[in-house]
């Protein structure tokens, strides 16, 4: 395989470089697939990278995610902006595969060569996420993609990790989908950048968006901080979504003029590499055949014969040894 990369790596980016659908389908199954041929294709990805906006879309289960999602792709078409779309699917315990297939809901797109719509499955990876994202946003972003929009699992309270994995965050409520104090408890009104009150033409949405604009001023705020902004939809009716493309680019530009994106991307850079050379650790770690002096050591901290942080630095001597 490594030695067919060096031949088919190139060509795949290449194609996929010039808008060819099959070779973007490609690449991202190389990363799914956690193919020998990543590290090369990372690589020769990289300096293309950086272009895209990326937009985490998230919210509890029920709320109108991918019909939401549906409706801001036609926006962005009708803006001429080239959309991709990672949709996050929970994974089948049997397969591996995702369930729900977010890309029959979203038909209405399928046969437009400026989007691309994937469904990936978390295959049990938390916070609402694949293992795979950011590899599969960088592979749509050095494809020339414009807009990449991320929508994840719909876990409630664990989906708090597409905020580090995304320039924009938006966060979708709806009425009778829990109030604001549940809002709260979920942790999502610190990760939203724009919050969005969707089935608004459903009894109650007002209450929603007047507790979300309380809560919202509780917490004290520096004069030059984001003002998170707060959209009603009708997604399945495409009313207001053109207000929630405009909140958007306003975050855009904000975070552009502040700097903000700049260290946003920064972090995300740094979670990614932490988890690939913790991920490449243990790996190297199985391979040399040291999981015997684990079990030996985690023998020894539960019967009491050391402590936890004596046994971690003996594993990490005995690995750079």
């Amino acid at each position: 395989m490594s030695r067919r990369a060096d031949h088919v790596v190139p060509d795949l980016v290449e194609r996929a470089r010039a808008g060819e659908v099959r070779a973007v389908a490609r690449l991202i199954s190389l990363v799914e697939d956690e193919s020998p041929a990543l590290r090369e294709m990372m690589a020769a990805l990289a300096p293309h990278t950086g272009r895209a906006q990326v937009v985490g879309i998230t919210g509890s289960p029920g709320v109108g995610k991918s019909t939401s999602t549906n409706a801001l792709v036609g926006a962005l078409r009708a803006a001429g902006k080239r959309v991709g779309v990672l949709a996050v699917d929970p994974s089948s315990p049997f397969s591996g595969g995702a369930l729900l297939g977010d890309r029959i809901r979203m038909q209405d797109h399928a046969s437009d060569p400026g989007v691309y719509i994937r469904s990936m499955a978390s295959r049990g990876h938390l916070g609402g996420l694949a293992w795979s994202t950011p590899q599969a946003v960088r592979v749509l972003d050095a494809s020339g993609f414009d807009v990449v929009l991320v929508e994840t699992v719909g876990v409630g309270q664990s989906e708090v990790e597409v905020a580090a994995a995304a320039d924009t965050t938006l966060v979708l409520l709806a009425p009778g989908m829990g109030d604001g104090i549940q809002a709260a408890k979920a942790g999502i009104l610190e990760i939203g950048d724009v919050f969005v009150v969707n089935k608004a033409d459903r009894e109650g949405a007002d209450r929603v968006r007047r507790d979300l604009r309380s809560m919202l001023s509780l917490g004290e705020r520096p004069d030059d901080a984001w003002r998170p902004g707060i959209v009603k939809t009708v997604a399945s009716a495409g009313q207001g979504v053109d207000d929630v493309v405009a909140e958007i680019e306003r975050h855009r530009e904000w975070s552009e003029r502040t700097g903000a994106l700049g260290r946003r991307r920064a972090r995300r850079a740094r979670v990614e590499v932490e988890a690939i050379a913790v991920t490449t650790l243990r790996r190297r770690w199985a391979d040399v055949g040291r999981s015997e002096r684990l079990d030996e050591l985690a023998a020894a901290v539960a019967q009491g014969g050391t402590d936890p942080y004596t046994a971690a630095d003996d594993l990490l001597s005995a690995f750079t040894d």
